[in-house]
């Protein structure tokens, strides 16, 4: 009788394991719906010591650590999705702008060097990956703007850091960025103004008058 009883025990602790699952889930989902973004993370972060695979839920931990600032916790939860998503272009975006946002906020530079970088990396892949996004717009304009800082962060003299050529070539590849946007959308004039500051740095840097 006593292995029958073992087995009985298990069964009903997958089962109270999975309803647990499933209520914790559900209830972070009802959450994030609701943009209640701090009960959103409470109830998705108990889902996932039960089940850590729940690509869903990790999704929308992700985005809702991003919208709380959270934007290290933000990174970590969208890394564990795209290793079982790989070819989840949203969230290699939504990991670009945590890490944008980082890389701007940041005083080391060697931290705002490290995620400038990997924010330019996340959106090129989100590009590649889905370039009929029907936002795709987005993802340039965010690159672009990810080139642009991280030229400026080259720019910085006295450090090691500075380097003019880099600088350079990320203004170029942020002004074609920018460009497909407004030629996506000529009413874009805050577009249009991104790319004739960036110009005119462009042409000072590069001796251009």
């Amino acid at each position: 009788m006593r292995l029958p009883i073992l087995v009985s025990f298990l069964i009903i602790s997958s089962v109270e394991h999975a309803a647990s699952q499933n209520a914790y889930i559900k209830l972070g989902q009802q959450a994030y719906i609701e943009g209640n973004f701090k009960t959103a993370i409470t109830q998705l972060e108990k889902g996932r010591l039960i089940d850590s695979t729940n690509a869903n839920a990790l999704w929308m931990l992700g985005y809702s650590y991003y919208h709380s600032d959270n934007y290290v916790k933000s990174i970590t939860a969208f890394t564990k999705e795209i290793a079982i998503e790989p070819a989840d272009a949203h969230a290699y975006y939504y990991r670009a702008k945590a890490q944008f946002k980082l890389g701007t906020e940041s005083q080391n530079p060697a931290e705002k060097e490290k995620y400038l970088l990997g924010a330019i990396i996340d959106f090129t892949k989100a590009i590649t990956i889905n370039p009929a996004e029907a936002k795709i717009t987005s993802f340039y304009q965010n690159r672009g703007l990810a080139y642009r800082d991280y030229g400026s962060f080259r720019l910085q003299a006295n450090t090691r850091f500075f380097d003019k050529g880099r600088c350079i070539n990320a203004w170029k590849a942020g002004l074609a960025d920018l460009q497909k946007v407004y030629d996506a959308d000529r009413s874009r004039d805050d577009i249009s103004a991104l790319i004739d500051a960036l110009k005119a740095k462009l042409d000072a840097v590069s001796g251009r008058h």
